[in-house]
């Protein structure tokens, strides 16, 4: 998985590091857990923007119980059924899918 600094993101969204920790602070983007918010995923950035549905699905899996390590694992695991893996299919715009199948999942 290829990985990206918060100055990184920053730079390619067009904002400060100061506010893409901001955004990983509002749970707004997920870094990998354990890297202290120093590794952020690099699929989770598209065409300069962050995925646009990823903030919504992050509260989804927040609010459904998941700790970061499980929502973290839940978005990269390869699904045969999706198919790829849920971030995958945000990227391809099949967020719907991926948002009823991580409501479906809350304990």
């Amino acid at each position: 998985m290829d990985t990206l600094t918060p100055a990184e993101v920053a730079q390619l969204l067009g904002t400060s590091p100061n506010r893409v920790r901001q955004l990983l602070r509002d749970r707004k983007l997920m870094a990998v857990p354990g890297s202290g918010n120093g590794k952020i995923p690099a699929a989770f950035v598209q065409d300069g923007i962050i995925l646009k549905h990823l903030p919504g699905l992050l509260t989804v899996l927040q609010d459904g119980g998941f700790t970061d390590e499980e929502a973290f694992d839940w978005l990269f695991r390869e699904d045969d059924t999706l198919p790829g893996t849920p971030v995958q299919a945000l990227r391809d715009d099949r967020h719907t899918e991926v948002t009823r199948r991580a409501q479906a999942l809350a304990f």
